[in-house]
C-alpha cells in the first residue's frame, strides 16, 4: 500500500502567466520539502501540456513524484509517475489499462457511494472533498466537512487524499479527521517555499 506523504501539493497552470514561472514556482515547491505534486491544464491544449510536463519531469523528476491530471495519454508521455481522475473523466479500470501495473492511480470521490465504487477499482489511493468551501473549481461539489472525511476513512482501507480549502489553520483537523495526506492549491501560491515548510511544521 502507498505511503502518502502529509501534503499533496496540485499546481494548476492557470494560476501562471508562462512555463517558466510554473517551473520556478514548483522549484520552490520541492525546496519547501514537497515530495508530491499533480500537474493540472484546464485549458485542453495537449500540445502546451505536454511541453510543460515535460519541463516538469526534466528539472523535478528526481526530487518529486508527478501526477498528471486527467489525461492517462500525456502521463506515459511525459515519463509521469501517475495520473489522478475524476468522476466524469476516464474510468480507473481504463486508465488502469493504459498506464500499467506500476504507475500510481488516483480517484476523486464527493460522497460515500462514489467512494465505495471507487474503493472497488485498482485505484492506489482515494480522493474525498470538498472538506471546506473552495475557490479553485468553477462549479465545486457540496462541501463534505471533516465528518465527510470521517465518513470516508470508515469506507475505505485505501490512502485517503481531502482535498478543497485547505490551509495551514485546518490541516491538522482534516489530518487527525482519518486523512492520510492533505491535497492543497490555493494556500501555496503566496510565498510556495516558506507555506510549504509551514504546512510540514503543522502537520507533523
Amino acid at each position: 500500500m502507498l505511503q502518502l506523504p502529509l501534503l499533496y501539493a496540485i499546481v494548476d497552470d492557470a494560476f501562471f502567466s508562462s512555463t517558466g514561472e510554473l517551473l520556478a514556482f514548483v522549484g520552490e515547491l520541492a525546496g519547501g520539502g514537497c515530495k508530491l505534486l499533480q500537474y493540472r491544464n484546464k485549458s485542453g491544449n495537449a500540445r502546451v501540456m505536454l511541453e510543460q510536463a515535460r519541463e516538469l519531469q526534466k528539472n523535478l523528476g528526481d526530487c518529486m513524484r508527478l501526477i498528471m491530471n486527467d489525461r492517462a495519454d500525456l502521463c506515459l508521455a511525459a515519463g509521469f509517475d501517475g495520473v489522478h481522475v475524476g468522476q466524469e473523466d476516464l474510468s480507473p479500470d481504463a486508465v488502469r489499462g493504459i498506464i500499467g501495473p506500476e504507475r500510481w492511480l488516483g480517484v476523486s470521490t464527493h460522497n460515500p457511494e462514489q467512494l465505495r465504487e471507487a474503493d472497488l477499482t485498482s485505484a492506489d489511493y482515494l480522493a474525498i472533498g470538498p472538506v471546506f468551501a473552495t475557490s479553485s473549481k468553477e462549479n465545486p461539489d457540496p462541501v463534505v466537512g471533516l465528518e465527510g472525511v470521517r465518513r470516508a476513512r470508515a469506507l475505505t482501507r485505501k490512502p485517503l487524499v481531502a482535498i478543497g480549502g485547505i490551509t495551514r489553520a485546518n490541516a491538522a483537523s482534516v489530518i487527525e479527521a482519518g486523512a492520510d495526506s492533505v491535497a492543497v492549491i490555493s494556500d501555496l501560491l503566496r510565498e510556495p517555499r516558506k507555506s510549504a515548510e509551514e504546512f510540514f511544521r503543522v502537520l507533523r
